[in-house]
């Protein structure tokens, strides 16, 4: 139904402008998208150019917007959901240069140049909100929103010591449980942080499933706010527990703090007192780690006055071996999905010199999985934690399969860190 909608939308489009969106490598295809509220320079100037209306000749009112259509072209806004760069790996301050955060591209730059009548959404400083962003193609990844900071210069092109240096909002595979002018959209709650008056919300769009990574910029006016009038910091969260710990990352999770207000995020800190990770939920995986290194970690809860509380008991962990693709070689694949499940193959290759028999292979989950039924193997699962007793032996060279059914309410993600007999083996991109 979607897959259809979106043909005849394009096709309108192409009929009234002659051409329509410029031909983009399959990948990049797969997913776009980009917040409606509050609205993105892109997706705001698209809607102010068609009245609303999200089709015919383009028309803008604005003058920002008009500027940006007369110096960059039509490709912006009919690709408004498009401002993203398909190698991006993770890789934001690299590939995005100062300057053109709102514009990566060529084809948006026209959106990076400051102007005083971007179109602005008004927010209530401090106070909750729906963001919502729409699911042209919808994906699973992680969206990190930022903010700029108390002195940052709207008259100078965007940059990224203008942002806060954390999110103030995470969130991963959020549901698409609304419906905009333009189709499904993605929804969750958040908190604003503390501002006043004009600022710019940072969006990127970080997709799990391939290094593409989409970056929008909403500019907004804040206004009210309780600033000076919450004073009471939250109470400290409970101890945090580690599971899957990898040879560069662990997951934490912890029971939430508790606040006279509200509490609106949490930051975890090494033993340094260093802040490593965020999150807006009493979840989060901790990356870039060595292999091999004793850690402890804590968790520190905030609430939307920016009142921090003690800290949680600390926790103790120790990072996996690094990998060795000398040793094994993994292969995970996702071979077909539904709605509240999917299948998957494991193949394990020896590329060592020797036979491997009697094998174990162990993994963690990243998600809410369950193993409902397995073969070729025999399955357990504690939590996240699964184990698999491969059949027979492999000889050097050789690989061994398995396969097995698994329950979820989210997106497939696919696990990167495998141990077989005790060693981490490589793994197949």
């Amino acid at each position: 139904m979607r897959f259809g909608r979106h043909l005849a939308l394009t096709g309108a489009l192409a009929g009234l402008t002659g051409i329509f969106f410029t031909a983009l490598p399959a990948d990049q295809a797969l997913a776009h998208g980009g917040l409606t509220y509050p609205a993105t320079r892109t997706y705001a100037c698209f809607m102010d150019a068609t009245g609303n209306t999200g089709g015919g000749a383009l028309n803008p009112t604005n003058p920002a917007c008009a500027q940006a259509l007369e110096e960059g072209g039509i490709y912006a806004y009919y690709n408004w959901f498009g401002n993203l760069i398909s190698d991006a790996d993770g890789r934001h301050r690299e590939v995005v240069a100062d300057g053109e955060l709102c514009g990566p591209t060529e084809s948006f730059a026209a959106f990076n140049a400051p102007h005083d009548e971007w179109p602005t959404t008004e927010l209530q400083s401090g106070a909750g909100i729906t963001f919502r962003y729409n699911a042209w193609a919808p994906h699973p990844g992680t969206w990190y929103q930022y903010v700029t900071k108390d002195d940052w210069d709207p008259g100078r092109p965007l940059t990224w010591d203008d942002l806060e240096p954390l999110p103030f909002d995470e969130v991963t595979d959020p549901p698409i449980n609304g419906e905009g002018p333009l189709g499904p959209e993605y929804t969750w709650e958040a908190t604003l942080p503390e501002k006043t008056g004009r600022h710019i919300i940072y969006s990127i769009w970080e997709r799990s499933d391939s290094p593409e990574a989409f970056y929008n910029c909403a500019d907004v006016v804040f206004t009210g706010g309780q600033s000076g009038e919450d004073t009471e910091a939250p109470g400290a969260p409970g101890a945090p527990v580690a599971t899957g710990a990898t040879a560069d990352s662990v997951q934490l999770e912890w029971p939430a703090a508790e606040d006279n207000v509200r509490v609106t995020g949490y930051e975890v800190r090494d033993a340094a007192g260093e802040v490593v990770a965020t999150s807006t939920r009493t979840a989060t995986r901790v990356t870039d780690l060595e292999p091999g290194t004793d850690y402890e970690f804590t968790v520190v809860a905030r609430d939307a006055a920016g009142n921090r509380s003690a800290p949680s008991e600390p926790v103790a962990v120790t990072t996996g071996a690094a990998r060795n693709a000398d040793h094994c070689e993994v292969d995970y694949r996702i071979t077909s999905q539904w709605s509240q499940g999917y299948s998957a193959e494991v193949r394990v290759t020896n590329t060592s010199g020797q036979a491997i028999s009697g094998w174990d292979l162990e993994w963690y989950f990243l998600g809410d999985e369950r193993i409902a039924s397995g073969w070729s193997g025999t399955f357990e699962q504690s939590g996240k934690r699964v184990t698999v007793t491969g059949n027979g032996s492999i000889a050097p060279g050789a690989s061994a399969s398995v396969g097995f059914n698994a329950d979820t309410q989210r997106p497939a993600d696919e696990p990167d860190y495998f141990v077989l007999d005790g060693t981490a083996c490589g793994t197949v991109a």
